[in-house]
């Protein structure tokens, strides 16, 4: 089933997370961009604070939509062993790219959470959410992220999902929540009737933040 937009996934993978509703001790953190208008209705719907957590990925060189890697604050960097190899990406190459790529993790902090501290996590149980799951790497470089920021529980949800992703997510977070899991696709956006690119406005909205002068 293909979703009709961000906002309709984010309905149907809250209908999986309902034993979550207003527990005290959890929070509904976004990956920016795709992620966060999702997280923004699994949070509206489970009555839960939604805040952003800044991943980016790590395209391969040559075909940057495919994720050999992420990065996210802290000096998180995780990389898809496989991907790389096959690749042949150099170290130089994941140096460089990584680089580029932690300068827009400061961009989108600074923007996304202007004036705020560092996320802190202690103690929490961690809901993260992302569009959808292909290669993980994202959500990998996340789930490590926040538990260098003290979540006491990290529960990974997306609406839909490869299986061997999932797999290898559920041996680090402790609950993988997807709405519809697949041996495998080409693109998330497969399984979006629109899916077109999130800006930062839209961001912003979604986490109710004001647009900068």
């Amino acid at each position: 089933m293909r979703y009709a937009n961000r906002a309709a996934a984010g309905q149907a993978l809250a209908s999986r997370l309902t034993h979550l509703a207003g527990a005290s001790d959890a929070i509904v953190l976004g990956l920016p961009r795709g992620g966060v208008p999702v997280a923004a209705e699994v949070a509206t719907a489970l009555r839960l604070p939604l805040d952003a957590l800044v991943v980016r990925k790590l395209g391969t060189p040559g075909q940057p939509e495919l994720a050999m890697g992420a990065i996210a604050a802290g000096g998180i960097r995780v990389l898809h062993v496989g991907i790389v190899r096959r690749g042949r990406v150099t170290p130089a190459d994941i140096d460089r790219i990584a680089v580029r790529e932690g300068a827009e993790v400061q961009r989108q902090e600074k923007l996304y959470r202007p004036g705020q501290p560092p996320l802190d996590l202690t103690g929490k149980t961690v809901v993260l959410v992302d569009d959808g799951l292909a290669t993980g790497a994202s959500m990998l470089a996340a789930v490590r992220a926040a538990l260098a920021m003290g979540a006491q529980r990290i529960i990974v949800a997306a609406p839909v999902g490869t299986i061997d992703t999932i797999r290898r997510l559920s041996a680090e977070a402790d609950e993988v929540v997807v709405d519809q899991s697949t041996p495998g696709f080409g693109a998330v956006g497969q399984w979006y009737r629109d899916f077109s690119q999130v800006e930062d406005a839209a961001v912003l909205r979604a986490l109710d933040r004001p647009l900068p002068a």
